[in-house]
């Protein structure tokens, strides 16, 4: 196969596949960065050309789907006949036009996205989302497996990124509720190593609540027996006035605290609190 892009997950990506007997061809745009995986065994393609021409699977690990452009752009005579699977991030509407303009040229796309940093590549912590052409998915998955456990969604190209954001829109946001958090318990000089078992339990115990949520909103009922709308929203209010006399960001704490004031303004106030599922999906 062949690997075009050689930051720290297209390199962890090209030392799994040599450690398993495959060979590969790399192409990076900075040269020295394939000095490493050259030393184990890997193949430095001189041009794009000769990168895309040397296999019939190209995978790519860049910035993002500008990149490709502007990589493949220069070398669209050798895109006829290969399978490119991207694995960069971007939007799904991206990953749709990217389709477009590589079967113009004559390749196909297979969308992908990788949910672990590039140190677990490999492992079986690894997990990896497809879409696109199920025949050259289902040809190649024997080798792209080795960077992580696939789960193929579908023919729809932007399915793969669209499952992908939506697990960083969680993972960043829950990133960002910690270091709030831990600014908001900071203004009384508590250090981050104090707070930190706590906040650990907090995200540990945060999967119980998601099988009834999931549930809910898949029935479009929202029972308030627990926790309502109205009583989740004080507490939202009570964090942004926390927040406000701590004297730190009040980005994140305004923006929960906007969705249980919808919430309650479209009459859910009684509902639980996963109504304001309803909100979210209605852009104002």
């Amino acid at each position: 196969m062949t690997v075009i892009g050689l930051g720290p997950m297209g390199q962890a990506m090209v030392r799994t596949f040599l450690d398993h007997g495959h060979p590969t061809t790399v192409w990076n745009r900075s040269a020295g960065r394939a000095d490493d995986v050259v030393a184990r065994g890997a193949v430095r393609a001189p041009t794009v050309a000769d990168a895309l021409a040397a296999n019939e699977l190209v995978v790519l690990s860049l910035t993002d789907y500008q990149a490709m452009y502007d990589i493949l752009g220069t070398a669209e005579r050798s895109l006829g006949g290969r399978v490119i699977v991207n694995l960069s991030s971007d939007t799904p509407e991206r990953s749709r036009t990217a389709a477009r303009w590589l079967a113009e040229r004559g390749a196909r796309l297979v969308v992908g996205g990788v949910m672990v940093p590039a140190e677990l590549v490999g492992t079986e912590q690894a997990y990896v989302f497809y879409s696109g052409p199920r025949a050259d998915f289902a040809t190649h998955e024997p080798v792209l497996r080795l960077v992580g456990r696939p789960d193929y969604l579908g023919e729809d190209h932007g399915l793969a990124q669209l499952f992908y954001q939506a697990q960083l829109d969680i993972f960043l946001t829950v990133l960002s509720a910690y270091l709030h958090a831990t600014a908001l318990v900071g203004s009384a000089g508590v250090d981050a190593a104090r707070f930190l078992p706590y906040a650990k339990e907090n995200v540990d115990t945060l999967s119980y609540f998601l099988d009834e949520a999931a549930r809910a909103i898949g029935e479009g009922k929202y029972p308030g027996d627990e926790a309502t709308v109205r009583m989740m929203g004080a507490t939202a209010d009570h964090i942004l006035e926390t927040s406000r006399d701590a004297g730190i960001d009040l980005d994140l704490p305004a923006a929960v605290k906007a969705h249980y004031d919808r919430a309650i303004a479209a009459g859910h106030g009684t509902d639980g609190w996963p109504s304001l599922f309803e909100v979210i999906t209605r852009r104002e």
